[in-house]
């Protein structure tokens, strides 16, 4: 990127409801409207059945398939005050039906930087209760997999063998450190 590059204006080329098409000299990108953020949960369920994470699966049009995530949700789509503990507790219980006991913030982070401005916080659920089965509102047709830690990395390799797109944040879970 070229010096001009980075003190360029920032244009914006279109806006739609929740994202927002830009350019900066040459470099074009996209990020969220209205200052949109992200909140995504990493709920691990400690029951009496040993430790399993809560994964779940929705169709995404931008893949045209399928794909395999954390749960996730956007923070202040409809409340431009909202809180990101707030969201993200709704959002664990709308997509996986689990309530948490506490949130802890694990910090932000930018999922795809090169192309996105978008930014998340990611959030470590603990004490997960059950209180429904999920499946998101309205049409989201998600679908919820509480799976063994143990089991996990076969998992992902079955799912990828039956065509499922696998979300970059799984990474998290085939790694140490977030889990303790």
């Amino acid at each position: 990127m070229s010096d001009n590059d980075w003190n360029a204006p920032e244009e914006t080329m279109w806006t739609g409801r929740f994202i927002t098409a830009k350019k900066r000299g040459k470099w074009e990108y996209v990020g969220r409207a209205r200052g949109i953020r992200a909140a995504v949960i990493l709920a691990i369920d400690e029951g009496a059945d040993g430790r399993h994470v809560l994964l779940v699966d929705q169709y995404r049009v931008p893949l045209g398939k399928r794909c395999i995530e954390l749960p996730a949700g956007l923070v202040g789509d409809h409340d431009a005050g909202e809180d990101a503990t707030i969201a993200a507790s709704r959002e664990l219980e709308e997509e996986t039906g689990y309530l948490p006991g506490r949130l802890e913030s694990l910090g932000e982070f930018f999922s795809s930087p090169g192309m996105v401005s978008e930014s998340f916080t990611l959030f470590r659920a603990h004490d997960v209760v059950k209180t429904g089965e999920g499946g998101g509102v309205d049409s989201e047709d998600i679908r919820v997999h509480r799976v063994p830690l143990a089991t996990l990395p076969d998992q992902i390799a079955a799912w990828r063998e039956q065509g499922f797109a696998m979300d970059v944040k799984l990474l998290l879970l085939l790694g140490a450190g977030f889990m303790a």
